[in-house]
């Protein structure tokens, strides 16, 4: 029995994650399927690069035949008066051997190239997926914790209402408090409740995001070690304001650079359509079953050179193509430029509004605090009604929403921020 009950504990421990920010993004990069599958695409770009390679190196081909003429003979007449002589055409049998080499193709020099920076392409796009996963996954760590945050104020706030709805239904039995108090309170306790199941829904809705995240089950347990106030330090630290923005940081810029280098490439590869291209070759053949009569020889060498002369204008209309679109891609490039600038304005201007936002968002909450506290405290010497303390109530409520929500904007806005500087690790 004892044994039993620690292999059950020893089974919880390991549906239980306790992770930090760092160790949830870490857990993500290995676990989460997007970036399996992102990574399965970088290793098929380098094989795709090795095939490349490979069409350059020497072919290697054998074959094997056998003929048989079914008894048939050759009939040859050396001259008139004389009968023709019949020679029958014996079965035969050849293995013939086939060595190629490719010496020289304008396409393949410039397909090698294409394929080299399709392969670093890939392995860029996986970096940006990984940057995606990170921000998601800081974005539902972030989410569980303020989550976690608004359910406890609504449970204190909960607790102290139930508090004072049981002082006043005592003081109600005994004349002190008229039912209309009572009742009033019951009605607050009754709309707080369904804010508290909300709460609960929204953190069990923000933890199973966070468990899709991390390429975990369902049934996983998920324990953050880190609280709000903490990530909010780190976030509004000085260490953490931003460097001057450079767009060469940006992934998504980097990876239209890489689409107009492939553009460029593109170009060259349709130009190269024009050249032409030299194979060389070496043959050998084994009789294995040799005919009577035989002049071919075991071993043959020969160059093979193949030179485009007309097309009916295919290869140019291919060429401008390419050159269409080597414009589109510098278009594209310059105008994501502009969008990344324009961006960086505006999400450093969300970053200092949500500042601004949370500072007032904390005074705000100090003082609904504190009038509700006092106007408590009235309520309980009979000094107010009970109606004048619900709307008390449901002012402190929507302050401690508000900051709640003001904490979120600079959250977000920092992981905005970092995901366009290119600075989530």
């Amino acid at each position: 029995m004892i044994l039993l009950i620690l292999l059950s504990g020893l089974i919880y421990a390991q549906d239980k994650l306790v992770l930090d920010l760092t160790e949830a993004r870490s857990h993500a990069l290995q676990y989460n399927k997007t970036l399996k599958n992102s990574s399965l695409a970088s290793e098929k770009s380098v094989l795709q690069l090795k095939e490349a390679i490979a069409a350059g190196l020497p072919q290697v081909s054998a074959t094997m035949d056998y003929s048989n003429a079914l008894g048939a003979s050759i009939s040859i007449r050396f001259n008139e008066d004389m009968p023709a002589s019949e020679i029958p055409i014996r079965p035969t049998s050849n293995f013939n051997l086939r060595v190629n080499q490719l010496l020289f193709s304008g396409n393949y020099f410039v397909g090698l190239q294409l394929a080299r920076l399709g392969t670093t392409l890939t392995s860029k796009s996986h970096e940006k997926n990984e940057q995606e996963v990170i921000a998601q996954v800081t974005d539902s760590y972030y989410l569980v914790l303020l989550s976690g945050e608004m359910l406890k104020l609504l449970e204190l706030n909960m607790k102290n209402l139930k508090e004072i709805y049981a002082k006043t239904a005592a003081m109600e039995v005994v004349g002190i408090i008229e039912k209309t108090d009572v009742d009033q309170l019951s009605v607050q306790i009754s709309a707080l409740q369904n804010a508290v199941n909300s709460a609960q829904r929204q953190l069990e809705m923000a933890e199973n995001m966070l468990r899709l995240q991390l390429g975990v089950s369902a049934e996983t347990g998920i324990e953050l070690t880190e609280e709000l106030g903490e990530v909010l330090t780190k976030v509004t630290s000085p260490g953490m304001q931003s460097p001057l923005f450079n767009v060469q940081q940006n992934l998504d810029y980097q990876l239209v650079e890489f689409q107009e280098q492939l553009s460029e490439k593109q170009v060259l590869m349709a130009q190269s359509n024009y050249l032409p291209t030299l194979v060389g070759f070496y043959a050998r053949t084994e009789k294995i079953l040799k005919p009577d009569f035989d002049m071919s020889p075991k071993n043959m060498v020969g160059l093979s050179l193949t030179i485009p002369i007309f097309s009916g204008g295919t290869r140019t209309a291919q060429v401008k193509q390419a050159k269409v679109d080597l414009e589109t891609a510098r278009n594209t490039k310059a105008l994501l430029n502009e969008q990344l600038e324009i961006q960086n304005k505006q999400l450093q201007f969300n970053l200092r509004n949500a500042m601004e936002t949370y500072t007032n968002q904390v005074a705000n909450l100090d003082v609904s605090r504190r009038v509700y506290n006092n106007l408590k405290l009235k309520f309980e010497h009979g000094m107010i009604s009970g109606l004048d303390l619900v709307t008390a109530d449901n002012n402190y409520v929507k302050a401690e929403t508000d900051y709640i929500s003001a904490i979120y904007q600079i959250l977000s806005a920092r992981v905005q921020l970092d995901k366009l500087y290119g600075q989530l690790k």
